[in-house]
């Protein structure tokens, strides 16, 4: 391997661009406990990966967002953003993944018992965030956040 090889992969490390990962989930609405089926799929984007494992992280957000006037006494936009849950699942263990090689892993994660639902309100919205991350030395190989809707517990 020569220098700018090992330049490349440094590079890659630091940024996440080591590998590319694809993610995939079904159903797109759960309810509190219910299962995902859920695929992820890594391939290197040069270098070999050495990584800890694929793990499914799922975010939940509170977000509020006043406009100015909407409410007597606010005179500028009020936003505010705070996760509420933010749970990682581990699919896989330890693994190597050669130069240009891909893997695909799939698995079930049980969505929390006490998740909150998705919900859209005047002024609050509580939203549902999942995706797929390798880890791996430096910035962690990931998917793109996908949404999911979480319903509400039957009374």
């Amino acid at each position: 391997m020569g220098f700018m090889d090992k330049i490349k992969g440094a590079m890659n490390a630091v940024t996440g661009h080591s590998a590319k990962v694809n993610f995939e989930f079904s159903p797109i609405m759960a309810m509190p406990g219910d299962r995902l089926t859920v695929k992820v799929t890594a391939t290197s984007t040069g270098l070999e990966v050495a990584s800890k494992g694929v793990f499914i992280d799922l975010h939940g957000l509170e977000k509020i967002m006043i406009k100015s006037g909407a409410v007597l006494g606010v005179n500028a936009d009020v936003r505010a953003e705070k996760a509420v849950m933010e749970q990682a699942f581990p699919i896989a263990p330890a693994f190597t993944l050669g130069k240009g090689e891909s893997k695909t892993w799939e698995a079930q994660i049980q969505i929390p018992a006490n998740a909150q639902p998705t919900y859209q309100g005047n002024f609050t919205n509580h939203e549902w965030k999942i995706r797929g991350r390798v880890q791996a030395t430096g910035v962690d190989p990931h998917s793109e956040y996908l949404p999911i809707k979480i319903g509400a517990k039957p009374n």
